[in-house]
């Protein structure tokens, strides 16, 4: 796989929205927090909701099903031991890049 591809536009990705992008068969929830553009796994893990339907709430990401929330890094805001995956992005122009070629790095 082509390590970053375009999912989107920064003039389209208003601060507080998130994206939903599909690359193969994987979704991901591409965020614009204050301005701060990143990528996390678009499922989460409580019983697989699209977190890449899900909106931001106070800058974090909430599952629209069971309201499960996940900082920028993919820390969940209950429970600091349940993680989910954050990617690489890259602007170029107006252009918002992904990486998820590689398995994720651990959330810090």
């Amino acid at each position: 796989m082509v390590a970053f591809v375009r999912v989107g536009s920064v003039s389209a990705l208003q601060p507080g929205w998130v994206i939903e992008a599909k690359i193969g068969e994987n979704y991901y929830a591409v965020c614009n927090a204050g301005g701060a553009i990143h990528c996390l796994d678009g499922e989460c893990p409580c019983t697989g909701g699209p977190l890449s339907q899900g909106s931001l709430r106070n800058d974090l990401l909430v599952c629209p099903w069971h309201g499960w929330r996940f900082d920028r890094d993919g820390v969940c805001a209950y429970d600091d031991s349940i993680r989910i995956a954050k990617f690489p992005v890259k602007i170029e122009g107006d252009n918002i890049l992904i990486d998820v070629s590689q398995p994720p790095s651990p959330p810090s």
